[in-house]
């Protein structure tokens, strides 16, 4: 139950902006900016993913990228980072839009964060890579690295479904030798105490160690300052 709470706060939640969110919902945070607007040639991360990378119902100071930014201005790497993240996003809508955010800008690393909202709907697992393929393989095509973040499907589908959800990023990251972080809410997804009210999306805690849980993958891939 508590993952199935967890994956209805990332389609409930949407976000307008150039890509339209599916499931639309007024309550949304804004779009983040295009990196078309980046004005110098700064190496980019750029996130990639749904309402947990959006930073639904935080301010632009509590969520994570904010907070993976201030990490790396810390530790003397210079590197920008860009929130691509649109609540309400499938894999499906991130494979239509992975064009433009890889359009501009010297984008180093893609943060993937997408397939919770898949996992919610129950849509094929098939159909689920196909989509992270693409996203994967557009990206290392122009010399982009991609992190891929992993993702649990609610249970209610059964455990077959559940498995081969799970099976899903796994065999991505060693088909396409991507760097891998199994589930990026370790910690957080279903502890009431790192969530917001709603019980779904994380607090400002829960980003701390979201932030944590991404830069342990992160780091390694960074040119040394």
């Amino acid at each position: 139950m508590l993952l199935t709470l967890l994956f209805v706060g990332c389609q409930q939640s949407s976000q307008p902006g150039n890509q339209r969110a599916e499931n639309a919902n007024p309550l949304a945070t804004p779009a983040p900016a295009t990196i078309s607007t980046l004005s110098d040639d700064l190496p980019t991360i750029v996130a990639f993913g749904d309402s947990l990378t959006a930073g639904y119902g935080l301010s632009q100071e509590q969520a994570y990228t904010t907070l993976l930014q201030r990490k790396l201005d810390e530790r003397g790497f210079k590197y920008r980072v860009v929130n691509a993240g649109v609540s309400g996003d499938t894999s499906a809508g991130g494979a239509r839009r992975i064009d433009w955010a890889l359009e501009s800008g010297n984008v180093k690393i893609l943060i993937l964060e997408l397939g919770g909202n898949d996992g919610l709907r129950g849509l094929p697992t098939a159909e689920m890579k196909k989509n992270l393929e693409l996203i994967i393989q557009r990206a290392q095509s122009r010399g982009v690295t991609v992190l891929l973040a992993g993702m649990e499907a609610p249970t209610n589908f059964g455990a077959d479904y559940t498995r081969e959800f799970r099976q899903v990023f796994r065999d991505l990251a060693r088909e396409y030798q991507t760097p891998f972080i199994p589930f990026v809410l370790e910690g957080v997804g279903g502890d009431p105490r790192m969530n917001q009210p709603d019980g779904i999306h994380p607090n400002a805690e829960g980003e701390r160690i979201m932030t944590e849980t991404v830069w342990r993958a992160l780091e390694p891939l960074l040119d040394r300052p």
